[in-house]
């Protein structure tokens, strides 16, 4: 089967077109696959793919865990906030958050300014699937009961996600399907904005 591209692909012109030099910002929890689905996000709309908490390790020279134990999470926030305010001017691009990026009201104010938000939510039992595989990554879930501390944060930061532009169910199917989902809903999105096609 060709390969798709965004020549042939009426679906991805049209996001393009809508997105002019705004980044598509990928917010939720760890264990949605902001990574893994925006990689594939950006290779079917042929524009960069970027991942914040990777340009944070690269700027600080040490990994995300390292910062968080040597310097405490509001440095390493503080940090986040100014390289996703850098990364931001690059558009257009698919840009990956940590799961805390969004709970920053200057950074939603700029991801407002520059780019589209998008939700991807998934349920508590499918982040526990996901993130048991990666436990050792994450610093939020050092030490206590995973579970209980990720029911925590889902409480707090939903109502927050749920500020996201566009919210898209990250389930256990493929990659390319949730990517499908996102194209669908930005289509949607950027015609309403738009006032409609032909409205």
């Amino acid at each position: 089967m060709a390969d798709i591209t965004v020549e042939n692909d009426a679906e991805a012109a049209a996001i393009l077109a809508g997105l002019e030099s705004r980044s598509l910002v990928l917010v939720g929890m760890m264990g949605v696959g902001k990574s893994s689905v925006g990689r594939r996000l950006a290779g079917r709309l042929g524009i960069p793919f970027v991942d914040a908490d990777s340009e944070i390790e690269k700027a600080a020279g040490m990994s995300i865990a390292d910062i968080f134990a040597r310097h405490g999470e509001p440095d390493f926030r503080s940090g986040e906030a100014r390289v996703i305010a850098r990364l931001l001017q690059g558009g257009p691009q698919v840009l990956a958050t940590g799961g805390g990026a969004f709970m920053n009201p200057s950074t939603r104010n700029a991801v407002r300014a520059k780019g589209i938000s998008i939700w991807l939510k998934a349920e508590l039992d499918v982040l526990l699937r996901r993130i048991s595989k990666r436990r050792n990554e994450r610093p939020l879930l050092q030490g206590g009961d995973p579970e209980e501390t990720l029911r925590g944060l889902l409480a707090e930061r939903e109502p927050t996600y749920g500020l996201a532009d566009l919210t898209v169910q990250s389930r256990d199917v493929s990659h390319e399907a949730v990517v499908a989902d996102i194209m669908t809903a930005l289509v949607a999105f950027l015609g309403a904005s738009r006032g409609g096609a032909g409205a």
